[in-house]
């Protein structure tokens, strides 16, 4: 592991639109920031950016209401198409309350809204859009991974970030949602603890703790930084993509 790391902001991305190739996004960041890339560098990207470049925008106006999003909207408070939406990207509700709803979306994240957002997303032509996850965010962060390695020939690292909330806790943090290159996950059972004795439990979120870090530079408001390097890991354990972080239903006590 690391004892020193640096998390660089690449400022200057400009609004992206739907079709823009992230990858020359990156590139251009990079060069603007006079960086070239090193082996084991994790480049960090906002979710949004890579929602937006694929299109994964919903303009409310054109959704129809269930009977159940009618019966979510009256539970929460919130607009009967905001909540078709969300049961369309959800494979359940978990919790819900007036301005709050709490849904496991299809590839397994609980969080709110099933992940669609407002904020940062400017309207269009008088248009309310709305902003959905990438439909695989594992399989953005391989593809931008794929063609920052043909562009530099060195071995870069792709996290997708989002923001969450917590159980039990306020504020909310930056975790991956997609990752390429590197280990999701490390599992550490087997390893001894500082007195020899082996651990039993131990699994480190390794690509949520890089994406939390990245976070403090991206920010959550109107930074407008949503690519960061992270220079200085190092780990030897296998790759594995995000969906790797997902508790298995039977494995979750609260559920």
């Amino acid at each position: 592991m690391a004892n020193r790391l640096e998390i660089i902001g690449l400022p200057g991305v400009p609004m992206v639109q739907p079709g823009d190739n992230l990858d020359a996004l990156a590139i251009s960041a990079l060069v603007d920031a006079a960086i070239a890339p090193e082996p084991g560098d994790v480049l960090v990207v906002a979710q949004k950016i890579v929602s937006k470049a694929e299109n994964r925008f919903v303009d409310i106006a054109t959704v129809t209401p269930s009977e159940s999003a009618v019966k979510l909207a009256e539970q929460t408070g919130k607009d009967a198409r905001f909540c078709e939406v969300v049961l369309s990207e959800s494979k359940r509700i978990v919790r819900h309350r007036p301005n709050l709803i709490i849904a496991e979306h299809r590839l397994g994240f609980v969080m709110a809204n099933a992940g669609i957002d407002h904020s940062n997303v400017a309207p269009g032509d008088g248009r309310e859009l709305v902003l959905l996850l990438p439909v695989d965010p594992d399989g953005s962060a391989h593809a931008l991974r794929e063609q920052l390695v043909a562009a530099y020939g060195v071995s870069i690292a792709v996290i997708i970030s989002d923001s969450f909330g917590r159980p039990w806790r306020r504020g909310t943090v930056g975790i991956a949602l997609g990752a390429a290159g590197l280990p999701a996950i490390i599992d550490w059972r087997g390893h001894p603890d500082l007195f020899g004795r082996p651990l039993e439990v131990t699994e480190t979120g390794f690509a949520d703790e890089i994406a939390a870090a990245a976070s403090l530079i991206m920010g959550q408001a109107n930074e407008a930084m949503p690519m960061v390097l992270v220079r200085g890991l190092h780990w030897t354990a296998p790759e594995a993509d995000v969906a790797a972080l997902v508790r298995p239903p039977e494995h979750d006590l609260f559920r």
